[in-house]
C-alpha cells in the first residue's frame, strides 16, 4: 500500500520509494532493499505497477516504477481495509464508555 500510494505522484525508481516512505514516516519506517525489489517485482507481476528504464538523477541508469490503473483500483481497496482496520483496533484499544 505504502509503494502504491508513494508511485501517485509520479514514476519513481527503488531508491526514491524507499527515502519517499521513510522520510513520510519521520523515518520510523525503515525500508530494506533486500524487501524493497522482491515486492516491487510482486506488485509488477500482478499488474499493479509497470515498469520502464530510465536515467537517474546522478545520470545512471536505473529501473523506475509507476502505477497502473489497477494498481490505484488496488491502493483504493487496500487503503479502505487499512481505515477498517484502524477503525477497529481503536474501538478495542479505547473502548467507548457507555
Amino acid at each position: 500500500m505504502l509503494v502504491l500510494q508513494t508511485l501517485v505522484l509520479g514514476p519513481a525508481h527503488g531508491h526514491t520509494i524507499a527515502h519517499a516512505i521513510e522520510r513520510g514516516s519521520e523515518d520510523v519506517l525503515q525500508i530494506e532493499h533486500g524487501s524493497l525489489y522482491p515486492a516491487l517485482h510482486r506488485l509488477e507481476n500482478r499488474g499493479w505497477i509497470a515498469s520502464f528504464w530510465g536515467t537517474s538523477e546522478n545520470n545512471r541508469k536505473a529501473k523506475y516504477y509507476r502505477l497502473t490503473p489497477v494498481g490505484r483500483k488496488q491502493l483504493l481497496a487496500q487503503t479502505t481495509r487499512w481505515e477498517q482496520l484502524v477503525r477497529a483496533i481503536g474501538r478495542i484499544l479505547k473502548p467507548a464508555v457507555e
